[in-house]
């Protein structure tokens, strides 16, 4: 497969999204559903203001999506896409 630049560029900035620990832990938790920043940072034992700082980013990669309910913000994986490339990086690690 040839890939053009632009192409090449963005696969290449996706990876660097997922090339951070919390930002993988974080889109680990959304592959059970839906949870509010509070509940990722409870789960992840960081505060909320770290985790709201990794969503943005990965929501600028559109790997995750914000819904507001009153003053909360809730997170989910974008599409099934997310799910399917952490699922086949999982399967990778376990692999070796």
């Amino acid at each position: 497969m040839k890939l053009t630049e632009l192409k090449a560029i963005q696969l290449a900035e996706l990876f660097s999204a997922l090339s951070d620990a919390s930002r993988v832990r974080l889109i680990s938790l959304l592959m059970e559903g839906e949870m509010s920043v509070s509940t990722l940072a409870e789960e992840l034992k960081m505060t909320e203001s770290a985790v709201s700082h990794q969503l943005r980013g990965l929501r600028q990669m559109h790997l995750v999506r914000a819904r507001k309910d009153g003053r909360q913000v809730f997170y989910s994986l974008d599409d099934d896409h997310v799910s399917k490339l952490f699922s086949l990086g999982i399967d990778h690690v376990e692999h070796g």
